[in-house]
């Protein structure tokens, strides 16, 4: 029988296994902030955000015009997405009682969830305009170690065209695209020796001006017209929560049970602050 079961607490513990372990839903990549409570598939939430501000002529000796109301645009995100995980364990007591047992239980559970989400994210880039396209699925670009880098430099150029801020960019690669870069000596690498962090959080340095990730979830088609999305965290604003986790006992089972339920929703609020590159295999 579960009688010391914590559902707060290993809440919180999954939530950090997410943020550790998402790539295009991580800070780094997204946007977090959003106002509003994540109750479940179908909440939905402000997202935080600030229309362009209007420049205008100042005359010497004349009053200016009344103040501009900021604009948010009104845009809402709406958590469309809901996934969940449901293990057993011969004794949720006795395996809760060994912290490193059931922290690793949620981590794996975190990673789990961290890859559903991650793809959906990824999933955004069809809705980047055609003009910040490098190749496209009629004519997928074919790199080589030599010119790899160069494509970044162009999917860079594309951000820069939209007046996108320098600082924050990122790129996120498939590994096939990193041994590419790591062919070429123009690569700046994070460093020789990574920590886990870093390995575990996809950064492998940067290139073209841009924090540089490789991920395994970069959108392609049975292998072929894969997805290089280059951006800011500006672009995209992603939300999510675990909003239970219960531990039972299974019917047919002599065991116990554990189960959480994890909802969110991601928007391409500028599409303009996204760039995408499709590549195929030589």
């Amino acid at each position: 029988m579960i009688t010391n079961f914590i559902p707060k607490v290993w809440s919180a513990k999954i939530l950090k296994a997410l943020e550790e372990f998402h790539i295009f839903g991580s800070p780094s990549c997204a946007n977090r902030e959003y106002e509003g409570e994540i109750k479940d598939k179908g909440s939905s939430v402000k997202i935080n955000s600030v229309g362009d501000i209007v420049i205008k002529d100042y005359t010497r000796g004349t009053d200016i015009e009344d103040p501009d109301e900021l604009n948010d645009a009104g845009q809402e995100l709406v958590i469309t997405e809901a996934k969940y995980f449901n293990f057993a364990i011969d004794d949720v007591d006795r395996v809760q009682a060994n912290a490193n047992v059931m922290a690793e239980a949620m981590s794996r559970a975190g990673y789990g969830l961290r890859d559903k989400a991650d793809i959906f994210i990824a999933s955004n880039h069809i809705y980047v305009p055609s003009s910040n396209f490098v190749g496209d699925d009629v004519t997928p670009i074919i790199p080589t170690k030599d010119t790899f880098y160069d494509y970044l430099v162009d999917l860079k150029v594309k951000l820069t065209e939209a007046n996108i801020p320098e600082e924050g960019r990122f790129a996120i690669i498939p590994p096939w695209c990193e041994g590419l870069l790591l062919k070429d000596d123009r690569f700046v690498a994070a460093g020789t020796s990574k920590t886990d962090e870093v390995l575990r959080n996809g950064f492998i340095g940067r290139a073209a001006g841009m924090d540089i990730y490789v991920s395994n979830n970069t959108p392609n088609t049975a292998g072929t017209k894969y997805k290089v999305i280059a951006g800011h965290p500006m672009a995209l604003t992603f939300a999510e929560q675990i909003v239970k986790t219960v531990a039972y006992t299974p019917e047919k089972r002599f065991a116990d049970a554990v189960k959480g339920l994890h909802v969110y929703g991601a928007k391409l609020v500028r599409p303009y602050a996204w760039a995408v590159g499709t590549f195929n295999k030589s």
